[in-house]
C-alpha cells in the first residue's frame, strides 16, 4: 500500500463564471472538473497550482487565498490522494486546452455541469469564502 500523494486544484471565478476543464483521460474521462494536478518532487503546492493551471487551461493565475484541503480516502478512484485547493485570480495568458484537458471554458456559477472527484464541494466551499 502506498502513501497519499498530493494533487491542487485551482477555482478561478470571473463574472459568475468558474474555470473548468473537460478531463482527457481517466479517472472522470470526459467529466469537467478544476483544473489541477499532482505537485512535483520539489515544488510547493502554490507551485504547482500555478503551474497545473496554466498547462491545462493557458492562464496564467495568482493566488489569493486557500480554500481548503481534501483528504477523504475514497475522493479519487486511484486511491488516496489529498487536495489542496486555492482560489486563484487571473494574471494574464489566453484560454487554451492543453496538457490533459479536452477542453476548457467559463462555467456559470449557477449552471455547473457534472462535476469530477468532490469538485463541487471546492467549488462550494471556495464559494463560501468570497
Amino acid at each position: 500500500m502506498r502513501p497519499p500523494l498530493i494533487t491542487v486544484d485551482g477555482v478561478l471565478i470571473e463574472k459568475e463564471k468558474i474555470l473548468l476543464v473537460k478531463r482527457l483521460k481517466d479517472p472522470f474521462k470526459g467529466m469537467w472538473a478544476l483544473p489541477g494536478g499532482f505537485v512535483e518532487l520539489n515544488e510547493t503546492v502554490e507551485e504547482a497550482v500555478i503551474r497545473e493551471v496554466k498547462e491545462e487551461t493557458g492562464i496564467e493565475a495568482e493566488i489569493l487565498r486557500l480554500v481548503g484541503v481534501y483528504s477523504d480516502p475514497k475522493r479519487d478512484p486511484r486511491g488516496h490522494v489529498i487536495s489542496i485547493a486555492f482560489l486563484l485570480r487571473r494574471a494574464g495568458g489566453e484560454l487554451k486546452a492543453g496538457d490533459d484537458a479536452e477542453r476548457v471554458a467559463f462555467h456559470p456559477l449557477k449552471e455547473l455541469p457534472p462535476m469530477a472527484f468532490d469538485h463541487r464541494k471546492i467549488i462550494e466551499d471556495a464559494l463560501k469564502l468570497l
